[in-house]
């Protein structure tokens, strides 16, 4: 289900990539700085490349660098990116839960949000494990719940009266943005699918964007976003009318500000 998902709203992900970059520049740097030179790097759902073009950056001209993703129009895009920053990273598309990687090649896995919305958690870590060397490191970072994440919930519980058959997401999802809600679970994938000494620490990290683009991020990213896909217009403009007001308190300024719970997921191979 969640391969469909992304390979339908993709565009509007690249649509908003510099968006996305400035929100959530904080944890590409967190997962590029541990990146030693001479790496060689597996970025997972690796969307638009910002932390593949960031960690090839760091694994310079010895290391490498390489991103796989599910959404089509993503993967167009991060080549486009690193061409344009002249760097060497690859893109592959593809799902990591069974992507054909080569056995034993990388000494680093990082992930920035792209690693809770597998069909079959286990399988695809033990993947991911096929893919590290001996003693790799994993370095990921994952949504906490919903109910600690009000941002990323409240445009759903606004409109879900506005919008026939549309469900508010539980606070800890089967898969998905938050999938790794409950931390005994994803300890017990981790431990599963054959990785080490993992552990999870949380995180809350101050996130903003322009408030300009509120509208926009609003329409289009994010389970509403989905939902008004294709939706006429007169309906998109009365969700959105219920919807902004909502997000008053978090807009300081010319800018929207939130904090996102998160998790900082490592493990050894």
């Amino acid at each position: 289900m969640e391969k469909i998902v992304w390979s339908i709203t993709g565009n509007a992900w690249v649509e908003a990539e510099a968006l996305l970059d400035g929100m959530y520049a904080p944890f590409e740097a967190m997962l590029a700085q541990e990146i030693p030179a001479g790496a060689k790097v597996l970025d997972v759902g690796c969307g638009t490349g910002a932390t593949t073009v960031a960690a090839a950056h760091r694994a310079g001209a010895d290391g490498e660098a390489f991103g796989v993703d599910i959404s089509e129009p993503m993967i167009t895009a991060a080549r486009a990116r690193a061409t344009r920053e002249g760097v060497a990273a690859r893109f592959e598309l593809g799902d990591a839960q069974d992507f054909a990687f080569e056995a034993g090649r990388f000494d680093r896995l990082i992930s920035r949000f792209g690693l809770m919305f597998f069909d079959d958690f286990v399988a695809a870590f033990a993947n991911l494990r096929r893919a590290a060397a001996p003693g790799a490191m994993l370095h990921a970072i994952a949504w906490r719940n919903g109910d600690e994440n009000p941002f990323m919930m409240e445009a759903e519980r606004v409109a879900a009266p506005l919008l026939p058959g549309f469900a508010v997401r539980p606070p800890i999802e089967e898969n998905g943005q938050f999938a790794f809600g409950d931390p005994a679970r994803v300890l017990d994938i981790l431990a599963s699918s054959g990785w080490q000494d993992a552990a999870l620490a949380p995180i809350a990290v101050s996130c903003t964007f322009p408030a300009a683009a509120l509208p926009f991020y609003l329409a289009r990213l994010g389970p509403v976003g989905r939902a008004l896909e294709g939706s006429d217009p007169e309906l998109r403009d009365r969700v959105l009318a219920a919807v902004l007001p909502a997000f008053d308190r978090h807009v300081v300024g010319d800018e929207v500000r939130f904090d996102a719970a998160c998790w900082s997921i490592s493990a050894r191979a």
